[in-house]
């Protein structure tokens, strides 16, 4: 990782820049094609392009009850009892979030109220390939259940034998999936959004996945169906000062720069002795990693960058904007009240960025590519609608009226002066 010393302010720009992703028209063309097949042809394209990209011929695409009772033989028992434990880690604080229902009299005879409605149909990608991202699972499934959404379909790609990842199966029935399906890529975000004859349509998508399904997901966002956010590359930003330890940071570098070769990892420090502390211990580190290929290309679009001041360092992570923020510094919840972007944050010099992944209870569906401007990441929330209803008693009417049939008159509606003066009529 390359350090940048104090850098000018005119230079910042480009130093949190994100991996440049080119418009790849490939991608994109390939994408719409997969959505025109599904689209037209259903499962029976489904079952194609499984066989065209997945490399296996499929009898049916839904998950059965023994498949789904085989995968808990295949599981060991630490690994159920750990996932267990994150589920009811991520239950609570999700449940925390339930809101009451909001009544108010804005004004005598005017009552206003707020109620919470969970989204009936809920989809949810869940990536497979080399890494089966079961702890998706919980950050997806868990919330959408405690919201009340009736139905929870999931779709992810099958295995090359035709099978899905025991961790995945088993961690959709602990939370309480309706239906699971062998279905991956583009095709699968297709198959939500249009319903086909196994899959239903369902009214939102949530979940991570790689270009191909991000692409299917932003095209099929302005049309078709809602999606739980615009997505990117995963990122993560160090925030230490000369407290922090260089192992932890460059563990915490690192579990980011695993995740893809398009990942991004940045360290913003006022230390310049454990900036250089960090650039040895990531080398000395990386040469221990299983995906060591991944996070080295990863690496090439990181940096470590030395800064003059706390308030310094407080300006460059508003800007950047962090999916994950990692506060490691005397005093982090001082720095963390003044971090406006920020799609979830790590105090103190205890809290890797992989606790909030698998188990802490907060979300690790968050916004990436700057979006934690205006994002947030996925909660409760994201799973209802708010419906708002008002009631007015005929003195209500009458004391609001003067304001509505004024407004509407400025406007030129006469209909909506009339909704008004019609039902005065006949109070009068």
């Amino acid at each position: 990782m390359k350090i940048y010393t104090e850098p000018a302010r005119d230079q910042w720009d480009s130093l949190l820049s994100r991996p440049l992703q080119q418009e790849n028209a490939t991608i994109r063309e390939r994408v719409e094609r997969i959505i025109d097949r599904v689209r037209t042809d259903g499962d029976r394209a489904l079952r194609e392009l499984a066989e065209e990209i997945d490399g296996v011929r499929l009898d049916q695409l839904a998950v059965t009850d023994a498949e789904i009772a085989a995968a808990d033989t295949r599981l060991a028992e630490s690994l159920k009892a750990a996932i267990r434990q994150a589920q009811e880690n991520v239950a609570a604080f999700h449940a925390a979030q339930k809101m009451e229902p909001i009544r108010v009299e804005t004004m005598p005879g005017v009552a206003c109220q707020q109620r919470s409605v969970p989204i009936h149909r809920v989809g949810l990608y869940i990536p497979g390939g080399s890494a089966p991202l079961f702890s998706t699972v919980l950050m997806l499934a868990v919330p959408a259940r405690i919201a009340g959404c009736k139905e929870v379909i999931l779709c992810t790609p099958p295995q090359r034998d035709g099978s899905v990842a025991p961790e995945i199966l088993w961690t959709a029935q602990l939370c309480g999936v309706t239906r699971i399906y062998k279905v991956g890529g583009a095709q699968a975000v297709a198959a939500m959004a249009f319903g086909t004859t196994e899959i239903p349509r369902v009214n939102k998508i949530f979940g991570p996945g790689n270009r191909y399904v991000t692409t299917a997901k932003q095209l099929l966002g302005l049309s078709a169906v809602a999606i739980d956010m615009p997505a990117g590359p995963s990122e993560v930003m160090v925030l230490a000062d000369d407290t922090a330890r260089a192992p932890f940071v460059a563990a915490d570098l690192l579990s980011q720069a695993e995740h893809g070769p398009d990942s991004q990892a940045l360290l913003v420090t006022t230390s310049a002795t454990l900036a250089a502390a960090v650039e040895s211990e990531v080398e000395r580190q990386l040469r221990q990693l299983g995906r060591a290929e991944i996070a080295t290309r990863a690496l090439t679009e990181s940096r470590i960058i030395v800064v003059r001041s706390t308030a310094e360092m407080i300006e460059m992570a508003n800007l950047y904007a962090a999916e994950h923020l990692i506060v490691e510094t005397a005093d982090p919840e001082a720095i963390a009240e003044q971090i406006e972007n920020a799609g979830s944050i790590f105090l103190g010099h205890y809290s890797p960025e992989s606790v909030g992944d698998y188990a802490s209870g907060t979300n690790h569906t968050l916004p990436t590519s700057g979006w934690a401007t205006a994002y947030s990441g996925v909660n409760l929330d994201s799973f209802c609608k708010k419906i708002t209803l008002q009631r007015l008693s005929a003195e209500g009417l009458k004391a609001i009226a003067q304001t509505v049939t004024s407004m509407a008159t400025a406007e030129g509606l006469d209909a909506h002066r009339n909704a008004v003066t019609v039902r005065l009529g006949e109070l009068q």
